[in-house]
């Protein structure tokens, strides 16, 4: 039992750190972490996710313009797993996050069973971004007139679940999305007698910024920076021009769900902040982790936080919150239901400008992590090849991109936004449990960056993210266990026998 908890030694994490054949190349500063960590934080959520944690749904209540309390509970809530990841990262500034984390102070099952769940918060979220990023710009070119087909910006799952609604309550009362995919059910091609419906768009972007990636790090950093600027900016024409059309009476009553809108709404809301911790995986290739880490993962969680509470104010005091049920698009409906079209359609390109930010940065995370899990010998050692020229994870890269491409050609975006909440959740809540046997285990080791309060700062995180987790329905839990159970599967196959702690004993 003792061999499935050894754990990797710090000094040999940081010696991965150096210089060497599969070693990364150092090129990120603290600029470039904090636009990153903008480009991974500001994205689906704002655009998306805001509108239905407002408006509330089916068995939930609505959040209203208490919304914002939302977004401060939920910024609270990483905040505290910021700080165990800000000094995780400058203390062992290698790729992998809290996988890395976890194999040095919990174990090698706890680290696989965490870098096996970070799969679900990168790949599996990126899927749904992916998908989200197809319908916004299928939204921007109706606004240019041209007319996207449906069938090639739709899925095939949510053909079928249109074509049941429809069958059920006529096609007359669809939602808006559940339209468009019910008008690709019509009018999909058929070859050899298989209808052809995929969503061409989402693969086509996730291929583009692989691509990117595998041409190397810096470079991907340089293109996130322009779309950072360009996507904070387009925020801030938003809480511009919608601070105008803002009636105080729209924010009466302020919590129309009462503490209960107000939890379930931080529970959607947390999607918006799930890729700060994408910046810790890309430690290796800072050229000052100690330094720069914290800066970058903390500083862009604050600059986010203000953006997203100003939007979230703006926007339900622009729109009744009744009025965003349903709504993909809350932001550049609340700027139509003014007659601010223009400013509307400028939106719908922002939002395109953001998600294919929050691609670059999920794309980036998921092949560090593999590439961590294969240097240990957890996963083959193909998985750790690094191109000759560029010097990225290029096998780990076009591997995510087609598992992520595929994936969101397929699959429907709600039934994996859950199941990316809840296997992140975990996660920040083992790099708080870490952060308290660190401190036991080695309290006197030099840190660059200490988080202060311990142990009440990781207590808090775990306790939050635990109260979070349980607003999440029984079905997300029980798929989230079902892919626990074939992780661990894997690992008892291959993992536990094949490690590099394995073989050295």
């Amino acid at each position: 039992m003792s061999r499935l908890f050894r754990r990797k030694p710090l000094d040999a994490l940081i010696a991965e750190g150096g210089e060497g054949e599969h070693s990364l190349k150092r090129a990120l500063t603290a600029v470039d972490l904090i636009a990153l960590g903008i480009g991974a934080i500001i994205g689906a959520g704002i655009f998306a996710t805001l509108g239905s944690a407002t408006s509330g749904g089916t068995g939930q209540p609505p959040a209203g313009p208490g919304v914002a309390v939302s977004i401060i509970l939920t910024a609270v809530v990483c905040g505290f797993c910021a700080l165990c990841y800000a000094e995780f990262a400058s203390l062992v500034p290698v790729a992998g996050s809290a996988y890395t984390y976890s194999y040095a102070t919990l174990g090698e099952l706890v680290a696989w069973i965490i870098g096996w769940d970070l799969v679900l918060e990168y790949a599996v979220g990126n899927v749904a971004v992916a998908i989200s990023w197809a319908a916004y710009f299928r939204q921007l070119m109706l606004g240019f007139g041209v007319e996207i087909p449906a069938w090639i910006s739709t899925d095939y799952r949510s053909t079928l679940l249109a074509a049941r609604a429809a069958a059920d309550g006529g096609a007359a009362g669809l939602s808006p999305e559940l339209s468009i995919a019910y008008q690709a059910h019509l009018q999909h091609p058929v070859l050899f007698g298989v209808p052809i419906v995929c969503n061409v768009l989402a693969a086509s972007i996730t291929a583009a910024i692989t691509w990117l990636l595998v041409r190397g790090v810096k470079e991907s950093a340089r293109f996130n920076n322009v779309i950072v600027v360009l996507k904070v900016l387009t925020l801030l024409f938003f809480i511009g021009v919608g601070a105008f059309f803002v009636k105080p009476a729209n924010w009466h009553p302020f919590f129309p769900g009462g503490f209960h809108g107000v939890w379930t709404g931080a529970s959607l809301i947390f999607f918006a902040y799930i890729g700060f911790d994408a910046i810790s995986t890309a430690a290796e290739e800072c050229v000052d982790p100690g330094r720069d880490m914290p800066r970058g993962i903390i500083g862009s969680l604050v600059i986010c936080t203000i953006l997203y509470i100003a939007a979230a104010l703006v926007l339900t005091g622009m729109i009744p919150y009744g009025k965003l049920v349903g709504v993909a698009d809350p932001l550049a409906a609340a700027l139509a239901y003014v007659h601010q079209d223009w400013a509307a359609g400028f939106l719908a390109a922002g939002a395109v400008i953001a998600m294919t930010a929050v691609l670059l940065v999920f794309q980036l995370g998921q092949p560090r992590i593999l590439l961590a899990m294969s240097r240990d010998g957890l996963l083959s050692p193909w998985f750790a090849q690094i191109h000759p020229r560029y010097r990225t994870p290029h096998v780990t890269t076009i591997l995510t991109g087609v598992f992520v491409g595929f994936f969101s050609a397929i699959a429907n975006i709600d039934e994996i936004v859950q199941l990316t909440n809840i296997g992140t959740l975990f996660a920040f809540i083992l790099v708080c449990i870490g952060i308290l046997i660190l401190r036991k285990r080695e309290p006197d080791r030099p840190r660059r960056f200490r988080v202060p309060f311990v142990p009440v700062t990781p207590l808090l995180g775990i306790g939050m993210c635990l109260f979070l987790m349980a607003g999440l329905p029984g079905l997300t839990w029980i798929r989230f266990l079902l892919w626990l159970l074939a992780g661990l599967l894997l690992y008892f196959l291959y993992g536990a026998r094949r490690s590099r702690l394995a073989t050295a004993a």
